[in-house]
């Protein structure tokens, strides 16, 4: 997984635990474009900086439309009333004309006051002074987008902080529903643990499957790998179901086919310069879970270096093809039965 999720994980995770402990920051400057670890710590901090009997005196929850920096500021320069602290929160802070006017108040702010500032699908300019004022005094959680790939560890790892054993088929199956949408995954969870029997604590793919409403036997990650094991018949049977599913789109398809491929052929890259890597180097230049890897060393097998770059290629040209480009009358389902069957014909 990406040193840059890792990072973002554990800083968020610690920024909860210490609210849960009552231990703030003076200013939290929340932002970027996966919104769920901006969510988390957000909603930490309004949870537990006060007690629900401190809330009316002491809670100003705002939004960047509606509201300026002058405002912002002369609230959080007020003293709490019978508590300890008092919260203020601006919510789509990005929305603020004035928002970088924050940092007069971030460079010296009160002891009794807790200012977030979430952003969603922004980021403040970390050349400038807001920025550089509260990561002296302050948090600053940057939450990037994780990447397709990353997402059946970060699955798992979610599943694990829950007590929860999901085997990586489950994992998935699960990303390959939700994309790359963390609080997609977090609802879908919640609705799976409301079905499955008290007390159980290792999850299948079936169980995904089955609480979630998804196809497993359908799904892009048994199309690849029954095309890993160059099994025609399945795999052309499986494309056709996908293409047929009324949420289909080529695009999606083709860009998990490239990165499947893709990594085929790092693995043929790394077998070129170490015919026998050990295990822990498969899993470090594939990037996927180790019970994957028997599923690698039967897909190099059946693509050698130039069958796997002419399967690269063929994906490119139905990737132009499925978004609009000389493709005839052809279907977007048609386009992925014609792809697969290419595919195993190399």
């Amino acid at each position: 997984m990406a040193k840059g999720y890792l990072q973002t994980d554990s800083l968020c995770r610690e920024l909860v635990s210490d609210a849960r402990d009552r231990h703030f920051k003076p200013v939290y400057l929340l932002m970027g474009e996966e919104p769920y670890y901006v969510d988390m710590v957000c909603d930490a901090v309004i949870r537990y900086a006060l007690d629900e009997s401190e809330r009316d005196f002491n809670e100003l929850i705002c939004y960047g439309a509606d509201v300026d920096a002058e405002t912002v500021v002369s609230n959080a320069r007020r003293y709490p009333m019978f508590a300890e602290r008092q919260l203020v929160v601006v919510k789509e802070a990005q929305m603020m004309r004035d928002l970088e006017e924050l940092a007069v108040y971030c460079t010296e702010p009160l002891d009794s006051t807790v200012l977030v500032i979430a952003m969603h699908g922004a980021k403040a300019d970390k050349r400038k002074a807001l920025y550089k004022a509260v990561s002296k005094i302050g948090a600053v959680v940057d939450s990037e987008p994780l990447r397709d790939y990353e997402m059946p560890d970060w699955i798992m790892d979610h599943y694990r902080s829950l007590g929860l054993e999901l085997h990586p088929d489950g994992a998935n199956l699960l990303a390959e529903h939700a994309g790359t949408d963390l609080n997609k995954i977090v609802i879908e969870t919640q609705k799976m643990l409301k079905n499955i029997p008290e007390g159980q604590v290792r999850i299948t793919a079936e169980d995904i499957g089955k609480n979630v409403g998804i196809s497993r036997q359908f799904s892009i990650f048994e199309l690849t790998k029954e095309l890993s094991a160059k099994n025609a018949p399945k795999a052309l049977n499986i494309a056709a179901h996908i293409g047929a599913a009324a949420k289909f789109a080529m695009p999606m398809a083709t860009g998990a086919l490239f990165n499947h491929f893709n990594r085929i052929l790092k693995y043929e890259a790394l077998l070129l310069s170490d015919s026998s890597p050990s295990q822990a180097t498969k899993i470090k230049v594939l990037g996927v879970n180790p019970y994957f890897i028997r599923e690698y060393d039967q897909a190099v097998r059946n693509y050698p270096l130039k069958k796997c770059m002419a399967v690269i290629a063929l994906i490119r040209d139905y990737d132009y093809k499925g978004k609009g480009g000389e493709a005839g009358e052809a279907t977007p389902a048609e386009l992925l039965v014609e792809l697969v069957a290419r595919i195993v014909d190399i």
